[in-house]
């Protein structure tokens, strides 16, 4: 199930979506080789992504984690760590990551933009990323393996989009074999059901005593992004721009969700 488009027109140019967007993929392909060179992409997931026990200095210095069959990522205490919960933000895995990011972002976030204005935009989006990360911190205090992509902050959007629009539709990509259908959903009944499977996949990382025993996905900077996208939407919403869209659209005949 993936959202392809919503049927929630913009009345203004998402420039600053579009341009978080290119900053996503240029630093996929010109820092991180667009995943075809495996030394530059491990070297910029070890040096720039996000490491919980790095910045709790909870995980001993020199602790090697494998992330390939011939790299390994080792725990340092280089000041560019502190760097990390920002840089990390702006790299991927491989294609299906980042593509995937960029779809749930672009689906999100235009319409959150709309609202906002692109000042508040960029700082709401950063700010939620900044968040994310600092639940994945919370939760996996002591872990040595490095945590990358631009979810954390997306999943904010997502937040922001249940708080805004939540009777707009969003068209939901359905396949199962060879059966594949487009069906529009309330955004309010996608948003919450994929918080709450983000919610119930985090908890073995609560449970898990290990952290190199927890999942390769970020859960709980998932579900910190969107907590922080729903309490923060309000005191980024631009009171002018949402006039300004809800006249627009109700004189093109759509509804302002």
């Amino acid at each position: 199930m993936i959202p392809i488009a919503d049927e929630n027109p913009t009345i203004r140019t998402p420039w600053v979506t579009v341009g978080i967007l290119a900053s996503m993929f240029a630093c996929w392909i010109f820092l991180q080789g667009g995943g075809v060179t495996e030394r530059d992409l491990a070297a910029s997931v070890c040096n720039l992504g996000l490491v919980p026990g790095e910045l709790t200095g909870r995980a001993d210095a020199g602790i090697s984690v494998p992330i390939s069959e011939r790299w390994a990522c080792v725990v340092d205490r280089d000041p560019i760590n502190l760097w990390t919960p920002l840089t990390s933000m702006f790299l991927h895995g491989s294609w299906g990551h980042i593509l995937g990011n960029a779809l749930f972002f672009w689906v999100f976030g235009n319409n959150v933009e709309d609202v906002m204005g692109r000042g508040r935009f960029v700082a709401f989006y950063l700010l939620c990323g900044l968040a994310a990360a600092a639940a994945h911190i919370v939760v996996d205090a002591a872990s040595p393996i490095p945590t990358v992509g631009a979810s954390g902050a997306v999943s904010g959007v997502m937040g922001a989009y249940l708080m805004l629009f939540p009777k707009v539709r969003v068209r939901m990509l359905f396949w199962f074999v060879i059966f594949i259908k487009v069906i529009p959903i309330p955004a309010w009944l996608v948003l919450v059901w994929w918080f709450a499977t983000q919610l119930l996949s985090g908890i073995p990382d609560i449970v898990s005593p290990n952290p190199e025993l927890a999942g390769g996905v970020a859960f709980w900077a998932h579900v910190g992004g969107f907590v922080a996208g729903v309490v923060l939407v309000k005191a980024f919403e631009n009171p002018r721009l949402v006039q300004r869209r809800r006249m627009a659209l109700a004189a093109w005949g759509v509804p302002s969700g």
